[in-house]
């Protein structure tokens, strides 16, 4: 007996990135079909992973030194009025 879901087609989802396998429901519409789920479809595609990833990492040293900015010169401000 040979099991048929090792021969079926599978893409990855466009939002997501995971790897699906074909379904009979897509059998007219394969060609179309972008994304694993209702969830996926309805959410914006994410970008490349690394773009997102190598944009997180330049954005979060920023925002901390900003903070901390904040906080020398709120310290700054509290010395000088002493």
């Amino acid at each position: 007996m040979v099991h048929h879901k090792q021969t079926l087609p599978q893409k990855t989802c466009q939002t997501c990135g995971q790897p699906f396998l074909w379904r009979k429901k897509w059998q007219r519409d394969w060609e179309s079909v972008k994304y694993c789920s209702d969830r996926c479809r309805q959410q914006r595609p994410v970008a490349d992973a690394s773009i997102v990833q190598t944009a997180a990492q330049q954005s979060s040293p920023a925002r901390g030194s900003a903070q901390r900015g904040s906080a020398q010169r709120a310290a700054q401000q509290r010395s000088a009025s002493h």
